[in-house]
């Protein structure tokens, strides 16, 4: 049994361990109430929220509060170890949860899976059931007052079963410097396709989805809008031409900012908050070319941009479900959503010391407040709905993204570099060349191999080529949600997501080296 428990101590330590050790500030009374808020978001995010709340709730209850802050990591991990810790709990026979008491920050995607019952069968049989994300009560009239409709170009803005709502509204674009494109002789870039031309090459910086549940959403977002095949022609070239992979979102505007990379696929505020961070600095130091425009730019790719919400959530067994829910209150309100966008002001609505640069959820903000938005940007008019959904896209995207890219970057670098550098490569056909494209048999061969899809075994001997994406659906049951275990498609003991991207690593594999071999002959 203390074996078996280890795991749980394990988690709570890594939960508890950024916020055990924070001093309270003088003011606040030592028995305050204190709120235990995971989350995946940034210093500014965290400063300003936790001040602004904890002046509301002296305000409006005449009560001292504290917001402690457990920052494990990215989304994607927090998601993981949640799973496990309540998982944990099942299999132990103890109370799920306990040690937190919202979750705040990602994509819905994430909170979507945290929403999902997790379940354990005991040595005795016993069935233990729980969700890690616990529902909220809010009346409908309250919800049509936050989020209107409750969707943005078809994108829900809140849990129909009340267990997550979102806070704040994400886009995903490109982050560039102006300094560094004209050194590699290109445009400042307004689409994805302009990131694949060869100038580029050594020159991005891309983040490992499986690392980040948002970048997964950015390359979903490409799919969904550029169709499964074509979508992949792009990811593939952003890949090819990746100086670097980085295991969080964070990375690429900080890279691009110093100028080791033109350019990074990126959240929209992380990009924003870079431009204004770079720009106030080189003001501040009087550099000339601090102009209105600045050094760093960031783009949503016109009439490709999904708009994804910023959920928070209860977590099941919180320690304090009444605090949570007033937290979540002020940060839907009016006051607590001019934090998001408005400048720093020092009296009323705003940020105190940061600009976070993010797009309210508030849909009557935009109506009542937009002028006084630092970026005037409206996502409702942005939005676009996506021209190719299909959910099982985003369960492939880590698997195949590490098998072609990650798994192989200098074997997938030397093929494009050997694809790019062919005689008959034509530079004035458009960003994005195709085997299509080409005259060249030669060249036409290895751009088809580059952007060959894999082939998958199937029950029964056949076979399911990934080319088709009326598939996905099947493969995805079948390979990584394990319906074919029994088919003996990959050892019992294996993880099929595991052997499903090697799989795909072998098979990128061989098309590289034939494409290099080719180039060589």
């Amino acid at each position: 049994m203390i074996l078996r428990s280890i795991p749980i101590v394990f988690l709570v330590v890594l939960l508890v361990v950024p916020f055990v050790f924070r001093i309270p500030e003088p003011e606040v009374p030592a028995d305050a109430r204190v709120l235990v808020v995971v989350s995946p978001h940034n210093e500014q995010i965290r400063s300003e929220f936790s001040r602004a709340f904890e002046a509301w709730c002296k305000t409006r209850f005449d009560e001292y509060v504290k917001v402690a802050w457990s920052t494990p990591g990215g989304t994607s991990e927090i998601r993981k170890l949640l799973i496990s810790e309540y998982t944990s709990a099942l299999e132990n026979g103890l109370p799920p949860g306990g040690n937190a008491d919202l979750l705040w920050g990602g994509g819905s995607y994430e909170f979507s899976l945290l929403s999902q019952p997790i379940t354990v069968t005991t040595p005795n049989g016993e069935t233990r059931e729980t969700r890690v994300l616990a529902p909220m009560e809010f009346a409908d009239e309250d919800l049509r007052e936050v989020y209107g409709d409750g969707e943005i170009a078809g994108q829900p803005l809140f849990d129909a079963e009340r267990r997550w709502f979102g806070t704040a509204l994400s886009s995903f674009g490109i982050v560039f410097n102006r300094d560094v494109l004209p050194e590699i002789d290109v445009p400042s870039p307004t689409s994805w396709e302009d990131l694949t031309v060869p100038e580029y090459q050594s020159w991005i910086t891309m983040v490992d989805p499986g690392m980040s549940g948002s970048v997964t959403t950015a390359f979903e977002a490409i799919l969904q809008h550029r169709g499964w095949n074509e979508g992949w022609w792009i990811l593939r070239r952003l890949a090819a031409n990746a100086r670097s992979f980085a295991g969080s979102s964070t990375k690429g505007p900080l890279e691009v900012a110093a100028g080791e990379t033109a350019a990074a696929v990126c959240i929209d505020f992380y990009g924003r908050y870079e431009a204004q961070r770079t720009r106030d600095a080189a003001i501040r130091a009087g550099l000339a070319g601090a102009d209105a425009e600045g050094r760093i730019g960031y783009v949503d790719p016109p009439g490709e941009t999904v708009i994804d919400p910023d959920p928070v959530a209860l977590l099941t067994g919180a320690p304090d479900p009444e605090l949570a829910r007033r937290f979540v209150d002020f940060v839907l309100s009016t006051e607590g959503q001019a934090i998001w966008q408005f400048p720093v002001n020092e009296e009323g609505l705003g940020p105190r010391e940061f600009e976070l640069r993010r797009l309210p959820i508030r849909r009557g903000l935009y109506a009542g407040y937009l002028d006084r938005f630092v970026d005037q940007v409206d996502p409702w008019r942005i939005a676009t709905p996506v021209k190719n959904p299909n959910r099982a896209m985003r369960s492939f995207i880590a698997p195949m993204f590490r098998g072609i890219a990650l798994d192989q970057p200098e074997l997938l670098q030397e093929a494009w570099l050997t694809i790019t550098r062919h005689p008959a490569y034509p530079r004035d056909r458009g960003p994005l060349i195709t085997a299509s494209d080409v005259d060249d048999p030669e060249l036409a061969e290895m751009i088809r191999r580059f952007d060959a899809m894999p082939i998958v075994p199937g029950p029964g001997g056949t076979e399911e080529d990934l080319n088709d994406p009326a598939i996905l659906e099947k493969v995805k049951r079948g390979w990584l949600r394990r319906g074919w275990a029994k088919d003996g498609l990959w050892p019992a003991e294996a993880d099929p997501s595991e052997m499903f991207r090697r799989l795909v690593r072998r098979q990128a594999r061989d098309h590289y080296r034939a494409i290099i071999e080719g180039g060589q002959g």
